[in-house]
């Protein structure tokens, strides 16, 4: 029987599993506007807003589209944009072969691709036991992530010096295994990818291979399967550089563990480097072979905690820099005091509020921003963190934020910081260490000495004790 597509509905079945793909606001803001227009010998032409909109469909989502296209279309699919001349003055057509250099990426579970010869065979890395001259081995690293591209702050310093010392002479140093941790979202995998870059630029010779453990696991399963799980050992064990990211899931897996500690002893004793993420310390690690989580310890261990205000400036100032977009020094601040959670959210909002910005036509402005993270910042503003803490209690005590983490004595910026971290360890979820660190790096003692004075004055001085209870009533509703 004959099925005789339509082009509504091929675009609708390419949205079905690009929604899959794609986070939901990312979705809304640049597939939902897109409007499917002809379907001609395999072409399928869609209407797209603006010039801008074609470029960053283009830059951030040619993969997704490329393999809609083929399921849809095959392989010799193609995609035309027509840009919407009733929102552009300029009328422009692009099209884009999106057949042409998509296979030229191989993941690392197609494994190796030979650059010899008129026609490129694969071997996968068990069916090669030898990583011989002359073959491409497929480092499955993302080429986006860079050191230039990863923003430095208090919060990922030690990390990424660290990451950047490793990259000199990868192996032989005493960073080595380099284990990385935090919650998601703080630039783990940006910061270990940034790594195995830079190595491939610096060191041509060095073999680098980056994994997810998951991968990896799902790998020695099928090795496994196929009694080949020598091979698979032998495969890693000859790379310079293995990046493993997520260990934690390798938890409870006995079997996977065994392997990974036999490649572990075998790349380390050789003097090659180890690079780890987890999101918790290794002494954190349940379900982890104690052999295992000693060995992690071994190097350096380095956390990446939530970025500080002047992080979060600085990395939307380079997201809008490197999209040529300039918007005013109070809508910075007003999407870096909004959106404190991790890195990742914030670059969301970035993206959803440029693409409120070309939808719309308008400039990115204070108002359109406020309207764009309504829902959002709603969510986050009841979410108290250290940065709304420090701005509230020094409008109320009439000091500057600076003076809050400075090591002066006077009286009247003491029982500011005090109180400040009397509102940190109560509305938040810090550790005692973190709210320390925000306070100009004072330790955890420091932390303890101004909760007790000011419980201490509370419960001797009956004005202090009034101050705090309007003080605290006023914070409640502002944070509401």
């Amino acid at each position: 029987m004959l099925i005789v597509k339509n082009c509504k509905s091929v675009w609708n079945n390419c949205l079905q599993l690009i929604a899959e793909v794609v986070g939901e606001q990312s979705f809304k803001t640049w597939f939902e506007p897109i409007v499917p227009l002809s379907l001609t010998n395999e072409v399928l032409t869609i209407q797209v807003p603006s010039k801008f909109f074609y470029e960053w469909l283009e830059e951030h989502y040619v993969g997704v589209l490329r393999i809609a296209i083929d399921k849809e279309l095959g392989t010799q699919g193609r995609l035309e944009y027509l840009i919407d001349q009733e929102k552009n003055n300029e009328s422009s057509r692009n099209s884009t072969n999106l057949s042409s250099g998509m296979k030229g990426s191989i993941a690392l579970s197609s494994g190796i691709k030979t650059t010899s010869g008129a026609e490129n065979s694969y071997k996968g890395p068990f069916e090669q036991k030898n990583i011989d001259k002359g073959v491409y081995l497929d480092s499955n690293l993302n080429p986006n992530y860079q050191f230039d591209n990863f923003v430095e702050g208090d919060c990922n310093r030690l990390a990424r010096s660290a990451g950047i010392a490793i990259t000199k002479n990868p192996g032989t140093s005493s960073f080595n295994p380099l284990m990385l941790y935090s919650s998601v979202g703080l630039g783990k995998t940006h910061l270990v990818q940034s790594i195995g870059n830079a190595i491939k630029e610096k060191h041509k010779d060095k073999t680098v291979v980056y994994v997810s453990s998951e991968k990896f696991t799902s790998q020695f399963i099928e090795a496994s399967y196929n009694n080949r799980i020598q091979e698979f050992a032998n495969f890693y064990m000859q790379v310079d550089v293995l990046i493993i990211d997520d260990v934690q899931f390798l938890a409870g897996k006995e079997k996977t563990q065994e392997v990974f500690f036999t490649i572990f002893n075998h790349l380390h004793q050789n003097k090659k480097q180890v690079v780890m993420t987890s999101d918790c310390a290794p002494k954190d690690l349940k379900g982890m072979q104690e052999r295992l989580i000693s060995r992690f310890k071994w190097g350096l261990t380095a956390d990446l905690q939530q970025p500080d205000l002047e992080t979060r400036k600085s990395i939307i100032y380079k997201k809008l820099q490197k999209e040529n977009i300039a918007i005013d020094e109070n809508v910075i601040d007003y999407i870096a005091y909004s959106v404190d959670t991790n890195i990742r959210e914030l670059e969301g909002v970035i993206v959803s509020l440029i693409g409120q910005s070309v939808l719309n036509q308008k400039e990115i402005d204070l108002e359109l921003a406020k309207q764009t993270l309504q829902n959002i910042v709603r969510n986050i503003e009841s979410e108290v963190n250290i940065d709304y803490i420090q701005k509230f209690v020094s409008d109320y005590f009439h000091v500057t934020i600076e003076l809050l983490k400075d090591k002066t004595r006077k009286r009247e910026i003491v029982v500011a910081r005090q109180v400040s971290m009397y509102f940190a360890k109560e509305f938040t979820n810090m550790s005692l260490k973190s709210i320390g660190a925000n306070f100009g790096n004072r330790d955890h003692s420091t932390v303890i000495h101004a909760i007790t004075a000011v419980n201490d004055m509370m419960d001797t001085d009956r004005k202090f004790k009034a101050m705090m209870e309007e003080l605290i009533k006023k914070f409640k509703m502002k944070s509401i």
